[in-house]
C-alpha cells in the first residue's frame, strides 16, 4: 500500500466515527471509496472489524490515535 491518508484523531469520539471522518476526507482527497483502515492495536481489542464497508486491521506501525486509510487491491496487504 503506497498511497493512503494518516488521520489523527485523539478525541473520546467512538472509533467508527473517526473512520467514516477519515473516509470522507479520503474520498475529498483521491476520489475513491477507501476499503481498509489501520488502527493501532490497543484501538481494536477485540480484533478485525469492518466500519461502513471499510476492513478495520490493526497494525503495530500504526502509532495510537492515528488511522490510516487507503485502498488496497484485493488480495493484496500492507
Amino acid at each position: 500500500m503506497n498511497i493512503g491518508l494518516l488521520w489523527y484523531d485523539s478525541s473520546a469520539k467512538e472509533l467508527a466515527v473517526k473512520i467514516t471522518m477519515a473516509a470522507r476526507r479520503y474520498r475529498e482527497r483521491f476520489g475513491e471509496e477507501p476499503n481498509v483502515c489501520y488502527v493501532h492495536p490497543t484501538a481494536l481489542p477485540d480484533g478485525d472489524c469492518q466500519v461502513n464497508g471499510i476492513r478495520v486491521r490493526t497494525a503495530t506501525r500504526v502509532l495510537r490515535h492515528h488511522l490510516w486509510v487507503s485502498h488496497e487491491q484485493e488480495g493484496k496487504a500492507a
